[in-house]
């Protein structure tokens, strides 16, 4: 799992292309002061209650605390390596990881999955708005 880690001021986005047949239709939505984990899923990254989920929530929760809010944005990104784990079972993984965040107080939003996004960003320049990790 690659994850970006965004501290963002403003995250908002509106569907442009919908690159899955089978999802649901998606709005757009407007969010403040939340980080955004932009997330790469491989395929080894799937199985329930991997390393790699344990490890994307706890440094989700790391980011929030550092920033002092409660609001995580999963962002399905999978443009920051060459395999990707199949749709269904990371848009699971996403799920599960955001059950275990909402149970630990967190209010998680995951922008739509199966679409290409036009997004919108405002994000500070601090060394915490912007985290690379690799699990």
């Amino acid at each position: 799992m690659r994850v970006l880690f965004w501290y963002c001021n403003e995250f908002n986005w509106v569907p442009a292309i919908k690159t899955l047949s089978d999802v649901p239709e998606a709005e757009p939505a407007e969010n403040r002061n939340a980080v955004v984990a932009f997330v790469h899923i491989e395929p080894g990254d799937v199985e329930d209650g991997s390393s790699t989920e344990t490890k994307l929530i706890k440094n989700a929760k790391w980011l929030a605390r550092k920033w002092d809010i409660t609001r995580i944005v999963l962002h399905s990104f999978t443009h920051l390596g060459e395999k990707k784990a199949d749709p269904e079972q990371a848009q699971a993984l996403l799920g599960r990881a955001q059950k275990r965040l909402e149970n630990a107080g967190y209010l998680v939003i995951q922008t739509p999955y199966g679409y290409f996004l036009d997004l919108s960003i405002k994000a500070p320049g601090h060394p915490l708005a912007r985290i690379y990790r690799e699990f």
